[in-house]
């Protein structure tokens, strides 16, 4: 009675923090709903005259509509991970959506504060420059701030989530886990995850570094988006190998996993989400994906697939494992 007495208190107030967090997520939402519903409505707030956007009606109606709907996905996220239902939900109906918001979200948390830090020291906007302004410097602000904000409070969320509902699937360090087939079957895949990621990871390093080969008129993003696509397809690999060598030491699971979830999803999400934008809003050939851009997306798409499929599976073994040590 006393032992239960005591845990009340701590569990009550778990509950309050995780509350306290799904309010925030989703308040954290309002803003880019509000912002995009307006422009769908025919609005023009925070839209230079002169803007692209303002060219193609249907097509802005259509965009903004496919993000209104992922925007959301957000709030019923916030809401399954902080109630009850939501741990009957099965794992793959959580799992996809999660790691698509992580490798959204994560590109824009690490970036946005670079980007800030660079055009106080350097100087320029944020409406995209140029003769014709892409979007008023505050839009960014409040959009990109809501996003942080928001996969900061979901992040936290499913991390808590995850340990409750699966936390025994990563516990203990890398040598300890049980490794099945011969070494060459452990590491193909690692090998070939690594042979798919070298072109994009070095196209990007390359347009890192100022390089312009296979670049379109319309490449988006920039030479820190490119710094960060070429650090997620790293992390991506890394994660697989540290999964495939038995010799990672006291490495905890959750470290190799984690850089496996965020990178994969990162690339996968990033490259699948420029390669759309830019066929979508690009109706001139001149601004269209050239072959070694197409390439690029497409590579960071495989390898982010192909790694998380390796991480589920790394996952799925475990589980099943633990399911045959639990009927014992």
């Amino acid at each position: 009675m006393t032992h239960s007495t005591a845990l009340a208190p701590a569990t009550a107030g778990v509950s309050a923090r995780r509350r306290l967090l799904r309010r925030v997520a989703i308040a954290a939402c309002l803003p880019y709903l509000s912002l995009k519903v307006a422009w769908i409505a025919g609005s023009h707030a925070g839209i230079p005259d002169g803007s692209p956007l303002l060219e193609h009606r249907v097509t802005m109606i259509v965009a903004n509509g496919l993000t209104v709907l992922m925007d959301a996905a957000v709030v019923v996220l916030a809401l399954l991970l902080t109630r009850p239902w939501g741990q009957r939900v099965p794992a793959w109906l959580l799992g996809v959506p999660m790691w698509i918001a992580t490798g959204l979200l994560a590109p824009i948390m690490a970036g946005f504060p670079v980007q800030l830090v660079l055009h106080a020291v350097h100087g320029g906007g944020g409406d995209g420059g140029g003769d014709k302004p892409f979007l008023a410097g505050w839009v960014f602000d409040v959009v990109y701030g809501g996003f942080i904000v928001q996969g900061l409070a979901l992040g936290t969320l499913f991390a808590a989530y995850a340990r409750d509902r699966w936390g025994h699937l990563w516990r203990g360090p890398v040598r300890e886990v049980p490794r099945r087939g011969t070494a060459a079957g452990r590491w193909g895949p690692a090998v070939t995850v690594t042979v798919l990621a070298l072109f994009p990871a070095g196209a990007r390093l390359l347009w890192a570094c100022g390089g312009t080969a296979g670049l379109s008129a319309g490449h988006p993003g920039g030479r820190l988006m490119d710094v960060l696509m070429a650090v997620s397809l790293a992390a991506a690999v890394l994660g697989a190998w540290l999964l495939a060598l038995p010799r990672a030491g006291a490495l905890p699971v959750a470290v190799p996993l984690a850089s496996a979830w965020a990178g994969s999803g990162a690339a996968a999400c990033w490259g699948a989400w420029m390669a759309l934008g830019a066929l979508v809003a690009a109706p001139d050939a001149a601004d269209r994906p050239t072959p070694m851009l197409t390439l690029t997306y497409a590579g960071q798409v495989i390898t982010g697939l192909l790694v998380a499929s390796l991480a589920a599976r790394f996952l799925a073994d475990r589980s099943v494992k633990a399911s045959r040590c639990a009927r014992r």
